[in-house]
């Protein structure tokens, strides 16, 4: 269950919205579930109209407008509780039951020891994403004129609703993970523009790949600047030669503007203090990491180019999947409950799928789908306060080779790589599973399952190395039969590739500005 807290001001405004027909006409039947028991005493479960929508408002509004209690900020607090589509709907005595506890988690009620606040919670029909769900409007003044605190509301509110999950028996979403969500709005203005998917997902990939597979951080700006995004630096006050953040866009087609996303936008392991605690650090790489940030917000040439430019050695190819193998043997060492050590594996390995998507992929198939559904466990709630840097085997060769791959050479080491990435993939969905995470396994296991291994045929060659894999039970193998082999025996060999695929086609670009040139 998820919930979406927001405040306000205007109560009565809140409330006619609820009860209107929505922004898309969505709102079918709007009507009380529960709520503080003055209100539900002269308010039943009839169809609300606007007239019924105002009286509850201006009765929800009755210990602020009386008391004349300010809050700054808002004294409108509100909350929506969200069942995945998935789920299907629940009665409005289920709703009425999950709001009332809720409100008790929450300390609008009696059950916090102080004065209770005023609270309805409407329900009005399926979001147009197809989800049941209801919306909780409650003032933040109580019946004596105190006032209820929203400290750590968003919080609290996901600590709730893990346990009423369990207490319900509803579909239980992680405590750790947290990815975001894309609005049907943000999907509709992509599309708008031209682009197949939205840009945050696309740029999300890009950012990760060429994070993965870079050593420093100007090799990093280099590598999102030979992919055709937009890449700009964000500054400190008053300095030019420290950067706090970065922004990307996808090149915009057709003489619009750039949409632009910070990382803190695309994702939670995408912001630059995230991406730096990975890469090497010294007064040289800082250096020339300023001046490849500075060239790119001026739209001027890179100033030094790096190995993102040699060709690689094809005996790398072994090289890589030998350090892959070494990632996957570390981990199992690795406790459940390390989740930084997971989400960087996780992070890692998204990382490499997406470089390969990034080369071989026209469009958003396969390969990005999984690096897509690996990337949510690189995300987590909270963070370590002061990272390790990483030390040992990692997927950055991986990563970095992938970036060159093409779907005309290598096809028995591409294979090959593709089993030791498997494996990565098979291990965090066992880590899921051994964690409780049900949900987060099975969409490991489908995404390998319905994507990965409906291309897993099409390499013309297969690895003429043998891989040790662990024996899997009947839910995993999946995930181990699109590397091509069951229970560790290879079979015919497997392609993550299209029979044809053609390089990614670039749109066209907009007329080179002062601050916004042609990236090199």
């Amino acid at each position: 269950m998820i919930p979406n807290v927001s405040r306000g001001e205007r109560m009565t405004g809140l409330m006619v919205y609820l009860a209107g027909p929505g922004r898309a006409n969505e709102h079918t039947e709007p009507h009380l579930v529960a709520g503080s028991a003055p209100i539900m005493a002269w308010h039943d479960d009839t169809e609300l109209n606007r007239d019924a929508a105002v009286a509850i408002g201006r009765e929800l509004d009755q210990a602020k407008r009386v008391l004349g209690v300010e809050v700054p900020g808002g004294h409108v607090w509100h909350c929506s509780l969200s069942l995945r589509a998935e789920e299907g709907d629940l009665s409005d005595e289920r709703w009425a039951e999950i709001a009332h506890d809720f409100m008790d988690e929450m300390g609008f009620t009696e059950a916090s020891g102080k004065a209770p606040a005023s609270w309805v919670a409407v329900r009005h029909g399926h979001s147009k994403a197809g989800n049941d769900h209801i919306h909780i409007a409650a003032s933040m003044v109580r019946e004596d004129g105190t006032k209820w605190s929203p400290h750590n509301d968003f919080r609290k509110s996901q600590q709730a609703c893990r346990g009423l999950e369990k207490k319900y028996g509803l579909e239980e979403l992680s405590n750790v993970y947290a990815s975001k969500g894309i609005k049907p709005g943000e999907r509709e203005a992509s599309a708008r523009r031209g682009f197949p998917e939205p840009e945050r997902h696309s740029l999300a990939r890009k950012v990760r790949s060429c994070a993965t597979a870079s050593k420093d951080e100007a090799e990093f700006v280099r590598r999102m600047r030979r992919t055709g995004a937009l890449i700009r630096p964000r500054f400190a006050a008053g300095r030019d030669d420290v950067i706090t953040g970065y922004r990307v866009a996808e090149r915009p087609v057709n003489g619009q503007r750039p949409v632009w996303y910070s990382g803190t936008r695309l994702a939670s392991d995408l912001t630059l203090p995230k991406l730096r605690s990975r890469w090497e650090d010294s007064p040289q790489a800082a250096t020339e990491a300023v001046q490849e940030w500075a060239a790119a917000h001026r739209g001027r040439r890179v100033v030094n180019a790096g190995r993102e430019l040699s060709d690689p050695d094809p005996q790398m190819w072994q090289r890589y999947s030998d350090e892959l193998s070494e990632l996957n043997k570390s981990l199992a060492s690795v406790p459940i409950d390390d989740h930084a050590t997971w989400a960087h594996v996780a992070r890692e390995t998204s990382g490499a799928f997406a470089a390969w998507s990034n080369s071989v992929e026209a469009a958003p198939g396969p390969l990005a789908a999984t690096a897509d559904r690996l990337s949510k466990t690189a995300q987590l709630r909270r963070y370590p306060v002061q990272p390790q840097r990483a030390m040992g085997p990692s997927a950055m060769g991986a990563a970095k080779i992938l970036l060159t791959a093409t779907s005309k050479n290598q096809g028995a080491a591409q294979a090959l790589m593709l089993v030791q990435l498997a494996n990565l993939a098979k291990s965090i969905h066992d880590m899921h599973k051994a964690a409780g995470d049900v949900r987060a396994a099975q969409q490991i296991n489908t995404v390998v399952r319905e994507r990965l291994a409906t291309v897993a045929g099409l390499l013309n060659q297969k690895p003429t190395t043998n891989v040790q894999s662990p024996a899997v039970d009947e839910e995993t193998a999946a995930a181990l039969a699109l590397a091509g082999r069951d229970h560790g025996a290879p079979r015919t060999g497997g392609s993550v590739l299209p029979p044809k695929i053609e390089p990614a086609r670039k749109p066209t670009t907009t007329q080179q500005t002062t601050d916004r040139g042609t990236e090199r």
